[in-house]
Formats: structure tokens, C-alpha cells, sequence
């Protein structure tokens, strides 16, 4: 799998989880079901905000990883090209 596959699943898992976290916090403001549900409701609203978090962090992770890559290849280039 080459890097532009691999940026490619992670930034999409990035943006489910975003989602997953606008869910819960639309469910635990907004919705009307959920409240009616008591502590339920705040499980479940929880429970999307939990799993949205889990999914965008690692993500962002190897995201600034590969960004922290690519500059200190552009570093080194620079350095190649002065000398």
C-alpha cells in the first residue's frame, strides 16, 4: 500500500470521526429522543463522541508525522542545493 493509499484511508477515518463527534454533540443538545431516554441518552451521545475521538486522533498522529517527514526532506534539499 503506498503513502497516498494510506493518507487516504486515514483522512477519511479523520473525517468519520469528526462526524461521529458532531453526532453525539448534535444528540446530546439537540435531540429530543435522546433526552426523553435519560442516562441512556447520555451514553449513547457519549458513547459517538467516544468513538469519534478514538477514530480522529491516531490519525491526526500520523498526519503530523508524514507532515514532519516531508519537511525535513525539504530541509535537506535546501541544504543540498546551497553547498
Amino acid at each position: 500500500m503506498t503513502n497516498k493509499n494510506v493518507l487516504l484511508i486515514m483522512k477519511t477515518v479523520m473525517i468519520i470521526g469528526i462526524a461521529f463527534i458532531a453526532i453525539g454533540v448534535y444528540c446530546h443538545l439537540f435531540s429530543e429522543a435522546i433526552h426523553a431516554m435519560g442516562v441512556k441518552g447520555m451514553i449513547i451521545s457519549g458513547a459517538f463522541v467516544a468513538i469519534g475521538m478514538a477514530m480522529s486522533l491516531p490519525t491526526k498522529m500520523f498526519l503530523t508525522f508524514v507532515w514532519v517527514e516531508h519537511e525535513n526532506k525539504k530541509r535537506q534539499e535546501s541544504r543540498g542545493l546551497k553547498s
